[in-house]
């Protein structure tokens, strides 16, 4: 699949530099400088594209891959939390079950 982008992307490439080329030739000529115009725009997001295809998706996309993972690490967080929450209540719970009424055993003792 990499390769396949890398090709796409080559010959993308040069398909922009032929319509930059284009687009150069007729903004020098003045008549027709409203058409070498959108042309030159069109190249220069050709140029874009092609690069964008050849680059890893995280060095071409960086916002989305790091969406990509903050999604995955959250929902790694979201798993954990409920184990770490029952943990902390059955802590909780022997820790007050513990603390009720300190002098009940004495009393039992003594009395």
């Amino acid at each position: 699949m990499r390769l396949l982008r890398g090709l796409l992307g080559g010959l993308l490439w040069i398909l922009a530099a032929v319509l930059g080329l284009v687009a150069v030739v007729l903004c020098i000529t003045v008549i027709l400088l409203p058409i070498g115009l959108p042309l030159l725009g069109q190249a220069r997001r050709m140029f874009t594209t092609s690069v964008q295809l050849m680059l890893p998706p995280a060095v071409a996309h960086p916002v989305k891959t790091m969406d990509k993972n903050a999604r995955k690490k959250g929902r790694k967080a979201k798993d954990a939390v409920p184990d770490a929450a029952a943990k902390a209540a059955d802590k909780a719970g022997d820790a007050t079950k513990s603390s009720r009424n300190p002098f009940r055993r004495r009393r039992r003792l003594l009395g």
